[in-house]
This record gives C-alpha cells, structure tokens and sequence, in this order.
C-alpha cells in the first residue's frame, strides 16, 4: 500500500501529465465511486473530473460510508458493481 502512495506522487503523477498533456484518456467504459462521508464529494465535483479523462461513459456514485467503501458499505459497493458490468 505504501508503494501506491510513493508511486502516485512521483512516477504515476509524471506518466499522468505527459498522458494528459499527449491528450490520452481512458478508452473503456469507468465506474467511479466515492464515500460520501469522505472529502471527495465535498471538494471535487468527481463525475465531472473523470469525465475529462474518459473518452467512453463514466458512470459515477457517491457510496453511503467514509473513504473505505468496499470495507464500510460492501452490499453498496457490490450492487454497483453488479450494475456496472452487468
């Protein structure tokens, strides 16, 4: 886990911007979820964020539960992945 967090601030963010700046997004459809008890809703309008970097459909939920969706709300988080690649 502590891997993922140096590699975001330092070679993931630097592969971030020549994508962006080069003009890739994502090619496949996206799923993006957040608590809603967390910031991500509070200082981000996220839907509209990934929506920039998504060329296919973004589909985009706030999950009642804290940053840990998966571990705070597990049955929320399943019925939107059921959805999702149903």
């Amino acid at each position: 886990m502590c891997e993922d967090y140096r590699a975001a601030a330092t070679i993931d963010l630097h592969h971030d911007r020549e994508s962006r700046a080069a003009g890739v997004k994502v090619q496949c459809p996206m799923l993006a979820l957040w608590g809603a008890k967390g910031n991500i809703g509070k200082w981000y309008d996220a839907p509209t964020i990934w929506r920039q970097y998504c060329a296919a459909d973004v589909t985009a939920a706030a999950i009642d539960s804290g940053h840990y969706i998966a571990e705070e709300s597990p049955q929320a988080t399943l019925e939107h992945f059921n959805h999702f690649f149903a």
